[in-house]
This record gives C-alpha cells, structure tokens and sequence, in this order.
C-alpha cells in the first residue's frame, strides 16, 4: 500500500476542514511548497491536493498555485476540487497534472465523466466519492464539497464505471475526515471484496502508524494522509516505509 499525503487548498492556504464543515476548518502557517519539499525529502511519490474552494464552487479556485506546484515536477501531482468539465481535465493533464481527480461529475453527469476516462486514460483519471453511511449502514454519496446528500450508493455509483475499465477510485468517508478517529476498515474492505480490480485509495481518519498497517491489511491500493502528517503525528521511518508503496 502507498502513502499519498495530502494538500487541502483554501483560499491559497493549507487547511483542514472537520468533518467536511467549511466552518470548521484548521488552517495551517505553512506554505505549500514547503509542504511538497517536505514529504518528497521524506520519499514520496505521489502528492494529493484538494481545492477546496473548487470543490464546493465548481470551478477551479486555486489553479495557478496548482500549476506552479506542478511545474517543480518535484512528485507525481493528482490533483481535485472544482473539476466538472473536460477542459479543466486536459488542462490540468496538459500542464503538468499526473491524475486529475473527479468528484461531483461523477455522480452528476456520468456519461461524460466515462468519456473522459476513455479519452485521457484510466490511469490518469481517478474517481472520488465522498459517503456518509446511512441508518442501515450503506455508504451514499455526497457532492459539492460534501455539501449536497444523494441516495446513490458507493457501490452503484462505481459499477457504473466498471464497463468503461474504471481504475482508481478514491473513496473518503466524510464522517471520519479531519477527525482523528482512525479510517473505516470495514468500508475499505468490503469495497476491495466489491471491486477487486479497482486500485481503491483510503481517505479519512488515519492517526498514526497502525492505522496504515490496518488499511493495508484491507487490500487498498492507497491511503491518503492529510492532518496526521501535518501534525507530525507518524515518524520518519514508518512514513517512510509507505511512502515507499
């Protein structure tokens, strides 16, 4: 399993939102550059950054920053928030963009999203679903920067992909972001028992080392890491034996 970190953009600043609430976010006095240098000094690959200001809005807020980001070719960039139309996908690709991350379309206008997929490639596409797990425990999805509830599922919304040779899919249990209370095991391994095929990234909650030692043990592809790694809450050695995939 790799170790992706992660970036949340608001408003050109590193932030962390609690449980998806815009109004309960943690802004942090580092500058996103810095925090490339720093996961890359410690062996990462892949670098995940979230505009958040994107996600919500629909358009891309930050996308100079991003560029610039991108333009270091330092790590792999994947890269989501705010993107909903085709030209955003090709120019993020085009301008330094390893994989461009799609949320919201996904679930709004999945005829589109597939064609994207078929077009640029299932490697350098990856879906993102947002869930809050209803009373009988199936994981829905949100949209719109967590915002807006639906009632389609984790599952229908990803079979509806497969057909299209749908690769990564990353997957975010809103309940669990930012909280610190360690990721959702049991969602994570049942969606790898669903779709084995698909290379799923695990976001929300990790805490610490054995958090990424559990997630592991689920068959995920990825995690992605957000606050712990901020907050220096995992050492050196163990970030970077996941870093290291």
């Amino acid at each position: 399993m790799l170790l992706i970190p992660s970036i949340d953009l608001r408003g050109g600043h590193c932030v962390r939102l609690l449980r998806g609430d815009f109004a309960a976010e943690t802004r942090y006095d580092l500058e996103p550059h810095e925090l490339l240098g720093r996961y890359r000094a410690l062996g990462a690959s892949w670098l995940h950054i979230v505009d958040l200001d994107g996600a919500r809005d629909g358009q891309l807020a930050n996308r100079a920053l991003l560029l610039r980001l991108a333009s270091q070719r330092a790590v792999n960039l994947q890269v989501g928030g705010g993107v909903r139309s085709r030209a955003v996908v090709d120019d993020l690709l085009r301008n330094g963009v390893d994989r461009v991350v799609v949320g919201s379309a996904a679930v709004e206008a999945p005829a589109a999203v597939a064609e994207w997929i078929a077009e640029f490639g299932a490697e350098r596409v990856c879906l993102a679903f947002d869930v809050r797990a209803d009373a009988g425990g199936t994981p829905l999805v949100q949209t719109r920067g967590w915002t807006q509830a639906t009632t389609l599922s984790l599952w229908d919304a990803v079979a509806g992909f497969v057909p299209v040779g749908l690769r990564h899919v990353l997957c975010t249990d809103v309940e669990r972001d930012g909280a610190m209370g360690g990721p959702s095991l049991a969602l994570y391994a049942e969606a790898v028992k669903r779709f084995p095929d698909v290379r799923w990234q695990a976001s929300g909650g990790v805490r610490d080392a054995a958090d990424l030692v559990a997630l592991a043990a689920t068959g995920v592809a990825a995690a992605i890491s957000g606050k712990a790694l901020l907050e220096e809450r995992i050492g050196a050695d163990d970030l970077r034996a996941f870093l290291a995939g």
